[in-house]
């Protein structure tokens, strides 16, 4: 054998075994994220008649085999979501199976193909809606009509107390909920201008821009004119946004939390939330609900609005992978496990033991 031809043998045998190690790799992470993003639950699509058209939703129900079950209702936040928030509803709906609840949520409208504009409503329209998935749910023999709740983050604040006006609820689960649209507003812009390490100058003529888009709504001012208060430069703004914020910008939910006393209520909040004033939040909750003795106040100091890991968060690669390879481990330590433990504790009637 030539000696010249030994070392392209030994090159490729090298390469042939650096393939095969890189395709077992390949295969092994394959199987890792087919088996994080396997969850114990059965998942259904679903479509509920609402106001002429339909909602079109996912029902997620516990394997255990043991009906009717209780039911988890899912009230989106802000912004162009799906029924399962891009997978990231799905490790909760796994908890609430555990603790024997089926989850429904449903992509808003205009959202993933499902007629009409989500843009177009308020918070009114949002609480018929899903007044109307309840009322869905309550016909079907696997759910129990008796232990209907409601889960809503962030806007569904706004959402949450006026679904319990038009239809007994048994419970609520509350993330990071606002109580008033301006304040919150407000607050938002100050937190992200000191997570930014805003000068002083800078801080003062973002509150003045601010200043103007409040008076704009309090006059209610057309997109056009909005635009031509900013100098011609919309800054982001859509007829559509400047649409639905013109029409729910007076939102408080002060006087509508009434309808949630006496009603088991989880209310979670962040130690990291530069959307929502938390101690606001807190303050008005145990002043409208502390007297029934239903309210349950949890907090996540290393959660951010969404209740994700802040160390997880801040970094667009961790949340990738993340994502990717363990999604339960992108909510804050304890969080998953919180909510699962707060359905356990709801008796049959969905009232909560002492």
């Amino acid at each position: 054998m030539s000696p010249k031809i030994r070392p392209r043998r030994r090159r490729f045998r090298i390469a042939a075994w650096s393939l095969v190690t890189v395709l077992v790799v390949a295969t092994g992470l394959a199987g890792v994220v087919v088996w994080q993003h396997s969850y114990e639950m059965d998942e259904q699509r679903v479509s509920i008649r609402h106001g002429g058209h339909i909602l079109r939703g996912v029902l997620a129900t516990p394997k255990d085999g043991r009906e009717p079950h209780g039911l988890v209702v899912y009230i989106h936040g802000d912004g162009p979501i799906d029924a399962t928030h891009d997978d990231g509803y799905k490790p909760m709906w796994e908890a609430n199976a555990k603790a024997g609840y089926a989850s429904l949520s449903w992509d808003k409208p205009g959202v993933a193909g499902a007629p009409g504009n989500w843009l177009e409503q308020s918070m009114d329209d949002r609480a018929d809606e899903a007044a109307a998935a309840i009322a869905w749910a309550r016909t079907r023999p696997d759910i129990d009509g008796g232990r209907i709740g409601l889960w809503g983050a962030s806007q569904a604040g706004w959402v949450l107390p006026k679904v319990a006006a038009r239809t007994p609820v048994s419970f609520v689960i509350a993330v990071s909920p606002a109580i008033n649209w301006l304040r919150q507003g407000r607050y938002n812009l100050l937190a992200e201008l000191r997570a930014d390490g805003a000068s002083a100058s800078r801080t003062r003529a973002e509150i003045a821009r601010s200043d103007t888009t409040r008076r704009l709504l309090e006059r209610r001012a057309t997109f056009e004119e909005y635009v031509r208060a900013k100098g011609g430069d919309a800054d982001g703004m859509t007829a559509g946004r400047w649409g639905f914020i013109s029409k729910n910008h007076t939102a408080d939910a002060t006087r509508d939390l009434r309808a949630l006393r006496h009603v088991p209520v989880l209310l979670t909040l962040a130690g990291h939330d530069l959307n929502v004033d938390t101690a606001d939040t807190e303050r008005v909750y145990r002043k409208v609900l502390d007297a029934g003795g239903a309210l349950t106040v949890t907090r996540y100091p290393d959660a951010t609005h969404s209740l994700l890991k802040q160390s997880v968060e801040q970094s667009d690669l961790k949340i990738t992978l993340t994502a990717l390879l363990a999604p339960r481990s992108l909510f804050a330590d304890g969080f998953l496990g919180g909510q699962r433990q707060f359905l356990n504790g709801l008796g049959r009637g969905g009232n909560a033991t002492p």
